[in-house]
C-alpha cells in the first residue's frame, strides 16, 4: 500500500484546528469547507466566507493552507475564496423583500458625513461581490445621486421602478422624482408613505446588503423605516466635537428605542494630516471613542478630514474609487469591511438560537 496516501478526512481534520477569528469556531464546524479535491499530493479546496468583505480573508486562507500543507505527503494546496452572506434572520415577508441584511447609518445632527460613508461603505461591500442596494432615506436633503454620478431611474418593469446602478450599487431616492431645487415639505404621514414605497415599489432583487442612509436627527424616517423592515444594525457617524457628540447620543438613543441593534459609532473628520506627519485635531480628540465606550457599543473607526472625499462626492465618483490609496479611502474600506464582519457574526449567533419547534402530528 503506497505510503502518505491523504484522504477527506486528514484534510478535514487538519482545517478543524484553523478558527474563524470573528466567529471563534473552526471551519468545519462552521460549514465554510466545499468541494475538497485530492490528486495524489495535491489538495484543492473552497472556503465559503460569511461576507465578501471578510477583513482576515488573508489570515483564514493562510492558516488554511498551512494546516493542510503540513499533512504528510501533501506537496501543493490550492484554494478557491467564496462567500456566502447570511441571512440575519429577521423576517421580512410582509414587504416580501429578499433582502439579507439591512444597515441603517444615522446621525444627531447634519453634516457629518453621514451619507459619505453610506455610499462609500455601500460601494466598498459591492466591490468585495456583494450584492448590494443603497436606500437614500434622507427626503428632505437627497445627495446620494449625486455622490454617485447618476441622475435618473432607469424606467420601470411592470408596477415596480427599476433603481438606478452605479459602480456596482443598485441606489434609490427622492432625488431622481423632484425637481433638484424643488423643497419637500412632507408630514408624517407623507415620508412614511414614501419610505415604504421605496421598498416595497422598487425591483431590488436579491440584496446581501441594503445601505441606508437616514436623515439627520431622531424624527420620521427613521421611525418609518424601522416599523416598515427590521434593520439587522444602525451606526452611529459624529465628529469629535462635544456638541456632535451630544447629538450623536440621542441618535443611539433612538436606535435602542426602536429596537435597532448597535453595531457601533464611527468619527468621521476625526484629524488633519499636515504635510510633515503631525496629525492637528480641529473638532477635538477621542470624542467618537469615548461615547462609543460610554454607550457600551463597539468603535468601528476614525475617518481623517481630506479634500478628496469631498471633492469625488461632488463629482459623483466615491474616494474608495476615486482615490483608493489615500487614507481616508483606507478607514473608509476598513470600516465596511468591519460592518460586513459583525453583521454575519450577529446573523449566524441569531440562527444558533434558534429554537426548533417539534410539529406534533
Amino acid at each position: 500500500m503506497p505510503k502518505n496516501i491523504v484522504t477527506q478526512e486528514m484534510v478535514l481534520a487538519a482545517l478543524s484546528k484553523v478558527q474563524e477569528p470573528e466567529l471563534h469556531k473552526d471551519l468545519v464546524t462552521l460549514n465554510m469547507i466545499r468541494d475538497i479535491q485530492i490528486k495524489g499530493d495535491r489538495i484543492s479546496f473552497t472556503i465559503f466566507l460569511t461576507t465578501p468583505a471578510c477583513p482576515l480573508r488573508t489570515r483564514i486562507e493562510n492558516e488554511a493552507r498551512e494546516a493542510v500543507a503540513s499533512l504528510p505527503g501533501v506537496k501543493s494546496v490550492e484554494i478557491q475564496m467564496n462567500a456566502s452572506v447570511p441571512a440575519d434572520g429577521r423576517v421580512r415577508g410582509l414587504l416580501k423583500l429578499p433582502i439579507h441584511n439591512a444597515i441603517a447609518i444615522g446621525s444627531g445632527k447634519g453634516g457629518v458625513g453621514k451619507s459619505t460613508i453610506a455610499v462609500n461603505t455601500a460601494v466598498v461591500l459591492a466591490q468585495s461581490g456583494a450584492r448590494v442596494g443603497l436606500l437614500d432615506a434622507d427626503v428632505y436633503g437627497p445627495n446620494i445621486p449625486t455622490m454617485m454620478g447618476i441622475n435618473r431611474l432607469p424606467g420601470q418593469s411592470g408596477d415596480k421602478l427599476i433603481p438606478a446602478q452605479a459602480y456596482g450599487v443598485k441606489v434609490m431616492s427622492i432625488g431622481f422624482l423632484v425637481k433638484p431645487d424643488q423643497p419637500l415639505i412632507w408630514r408624517g404621514p407623507m415620508l412614511h408613505s414614501a419610505i415604504r414605497q421605496f421598498l416595497t415599489d422598487v425591483d431590488w432583487g436579491e440584496l446581501d446588503y441594503l445601505v441606508v442612509d437616514l436623515p439627520p436627527g431622531t424624527g420620521d424616517a427613521a421611525l418609518s423605516l424601522a416599523q416598515s423592515m427590521p434593520l439587522s444594525g444602525g451606526v452611529i457617524v459624529t465628529l469629535p466635537q462635544q456638541v456632535s457628540l451630544e447629538d450623536a447620543r440621542r441618535g443611539l438613543e433612538m436606535f435602542r428605542a426602536l429596537d435597532v441593534p448597535l453595531l457601533g459609532v464611527i468619527e468621521n473628520m476625526s484629524y488633519l494630516e499636515l504635510p510633515d506627519g503631525t496629525r492637528m485635531d480641529i473638532f477635538g480628540e477621542g470624542g467618537g471613542e469615548k461615547l462609543a465606550q460610554s454607550a457600551g457599543v463597539p468603535f468601528i473607526g476614525a475617518i481623517p478630514i481630506d479634500p478628496t472625499v469631498r471633492t469625488g462626492g461632488d463629482e459623483g465618483s466615491p474616494v474608495v474609487i476615486s482615490n483608493p490609496a489615500s487614507v481616508a479611502a483606507k478607514a473608509l474600506r476598513a470600516i465596511a469591511e468591519d460592518l460586513a464582519a459583525k453583521i454575519s457574526v450577529s446573523a449566524l449567533r441569531a440562527a444558533e438560537n434558534l429554537i426548533p419547534i417539534k410539529m406534533v402530528g
